[in-house]
C-alpha cells in the first residue's frame, strides 16, 4: 500500500491488524490511533486512504489500486498543485 512501510507494517501487525481485510476494516482515524500510539515518529503517516487502498487489495483489484497508488502522494491525494498535467 501507497504510504505504509515496513515499520508501520510492524506497528500495525503488533495491534492485529495483519492483512489487507484487517485494515480495510477499520477507520483511518482508528489507524492513526494505532499509530500515534506507538510513538511520536509516526505522526507524520497520513493514513486517509489506507483503508480503500486496503479494500482494493482485499477485492484482489491489483488493476485499479496500482492506478490510484500512482496518483498518490505517499498515500495521500496528490495536492492540485503537484499533479503533473
Amino acid at each position: 500500500m501507497e504510504g505504509v512501510g515496513p515499520k508501520i507494517a510492524e506497528v500495525f501487525a503488533a495491534a492485529g491488524v495483519v492483512s489487507f481485510a484487517d485494515i480495510a476494516g477499520k477507520s483511518a482515524d482508528d489507524l492513526k490511533t494505532i499509530l500515534t500510539e506507538a510513538g511520536d515518529q509516526f505522526n507524520t503517516a497520513v493514513t486517509d486512504t489506507w483503508p480503500e487502498q486496503a479494500k482494493l487489495a482485499a477485492d484482489g483489484k491489483f488493476d485499479e489500486l496500482k492506478k490510484w497508488q500512482d496518483e498518490l502522494d505517499g498515500g495521500k491525494e496528490a495536492d492540485e498543485e503537484t499533479k503533473e498535467d
